[in-house]
């Protein structure tokens, strides 16, 4: 298979955040996936670990003893384990802190501040600071201080529900996709970025609000319109069409897609059909046409129903699983994918969802043991030596 190499390829320019250092004190799914993304970028992170080490050491796929979706989460970070309950363990992280560029947690908020690590006791030390805060439902409201994980978001945000509802009605699905944490990790990434670009225009620091609760708003476009103006005309649902062998799924979307359509399926009939033949008309009946459709779907096979509709210039796709993308030779021709290892082997993980051609922002090869370099950061950033830097860990 066809990935991007692990080690950095000569001739590409350093990522655009070379140079930047990043404070992480981020655990679980929406930080660690912000943070890798800055990491993926050229950042130098830093990521600061309980004395249990990331909750997501022991998650599965555990092959050996080591995580795979750690590894996914965290790649090309640096780990220091620091007890920041304890007094040196605190005075680490504020020593780290004043040497750093961007700071990001994503603990329920008040907990840094109670911790002695929020933004205002780092802005003192370091007034330039970008500091980014992930939570569910943001630092201020009635429900700021609710525990909040992706899936509760999914459920408060009417995500769920709006699903059920293009389902046909019934009982919310179960959740097992963390969309939400996946959103609020890139909209850290993004607004840091803006940040630390107005910090260069300016000189001043910034602080950083990101509630997943509004990153799962913003996807819903539509419904959010549609809660506020509510129509009675049926809405297009894009549906899964029966094959012979698993599901297609078609977007007819244009006129000229449904006059494509009509011929690629030989029923060119349709265009005159009083139900189909303009747009609100065919919306309106769009179960119907998809039916239709279905009758021609499910006497071929997917590849055969690919290959007709694709030719005629149809919108359309099988139903893949995650282990038939991995192998698509979409992703091969793109370099989508990047092989890194630790010491239970090799394994692919999926690179940020953008290219810049001729910039390193590829995935770094490399997974830190719990701990590994903190001796070596604390010891060049703070002067600490091995007895210091084993009481910052609550040794």
């Amino acid at each position: 298979m066809a990935v991007t190499p692990s080690a950095t390829e000569p001739g590409l320019l350093p990522g655009p955040l070379h140079g930047i250092r990043i404070l992480d004190f981020t655990n679980m799914m929406s930080g660690p996936y912000c943070t890798r993304l800055l990491a993926d970028m050229g950042a130098e992170v830093l990521k600061i670990e309980p004395p249990s080490g990331d909750h997501n050491r022991t998650r599965r796929p555990v092959r050996q003893g080591y995580s795979s979706f750690f590894g996914q989460m965290n790649c090309g970070k640096k780990s220091i384990v620091l007890d920041l309950k304890s007094r040196d363990g605190l005075d680490a992280a504020l020593g780290l802190a004043a040497r750093c560029d961007v700071v990001v947690e994503n603990w329920r908020p008040g907990v840094a501040d109670r911790l002695g690590v929020g933004y205002a006791a780092l802005a003192a030390i370091r007034p330039t600071l970008v500091y980014c805060s992930i939570s569910g439902f943001g630092q201020k409201g009635p429900k700021a201080l609710r525990p909040a994980y992706a899936a509760i978001v999914h459920a408060a945000s009417g995500y769920d529900l709006a699903q059920v509802e293009y389902q046909g009605g019934g009982r919310p699905a179960n959740t097992g996709t963390f969309i939400g944490d996946a959103v609020g990790g890139m909209a850290a990434f993004a607004a840091i970025q803006g940040a630390l670009f107005q910090r260069e225009r300016t000189g001043r620091g910034q602080y950083i609000d990101v509630a997943m609760l509004d990153g799962m708003l913003n996807l819903m476009v539509h419904e959010a319109q549609e809660a506020q103006s509510p129509s009675d005309e049926t809405m297009r649902v894009y549906e899964p069409l029966a094959t012979r062998d698993g599901f297609i799924i078609v977007a007819p979307t244009t006129h000229k897609n449904f006059l494509e359509l009509a011929a690629a399926v030989g029923r060119p009939e349709w265009a005159d059909d009083p139900r189909f033949r303009r747009t609100r008309e065919r919306e309106a009946h769009w179960h119907e046409l998809m039916q239709l459709i279905e009758e021609w779907t499910s006497q071929r096979t997917g590849a055969e129903c690919e290959a007709v509709l694709l030719a005629a210039g149809v919108p359309c796709t099988r139903y893949q699983t995650v282990a038939e993308t991995l192998a698509d030779p979409q992703l091969q021709a793109r370099g989508s994918l990047t092989r890194i290892d630790d010491p239970a082997g090799s394994y692919l993980i999926p690179n940020a969802p953008f290219q810049m051609p001729g910039v390193d922002t590829a995935p770094r090869n490399r997974v830190a043991a719990l701990g590994e370099d903190g001796a070596a950061v604390l010891g060049e950033l703070l002067g600490y030596d091995a007895d210091r830097v084993r009481r910052c860990a609550g040794g």
